[in-house]
């Protein structure tokens, strides 16, 4: 009996930045989770994930993580995706300061 394939959103490092980012269906890559292209099929999910591996001058470590379908596109499904949708862990640069306004000092 064969195991059902989860679907799957590739993956991987902007080399220069840093930043967590997502190959979208127009073979770009972009910094948000929801814009990824979500591969329903294995053969295509792993197309994509050597097509990104590829791509060794623009990202680094690029991999194949599961997700699902949600209202505005792909939602990871486990908790280090959903961490690393969010950016570095401070409010100093990267990801964080578009979703936080930094403190005012007085």
């Amino acid at each position: 009996m064969s195991r059902s394939y989860t679907p799957k959103v590739v993956t991987a490092n902007d080399l220069r930045l840093g930043d967590v980012v997502y190959l979208t269906h127009s073979g770009q890559w972009s910094r948000l989770h929801h814009e990824a292209a979500l591969y329903s099929a294995e053969d295509a999910a792993n197309a994509a994930l050597a097509s990104a591996a590829s791509q060794s001058l623009i990202v680094v470590g690029a991999y194949l993580a599961d997700a699902k379908a949600g209202p505005l596109g792909p939602e990871p499904v486990h908790f280090r995706e959903v961490f690393r949708t969010r950016g570095p862990s401070n409010y100093a640069h990267g990801k964080q300061v578009d979703l936080h306004e930094p403190a005012k000092v007085a």
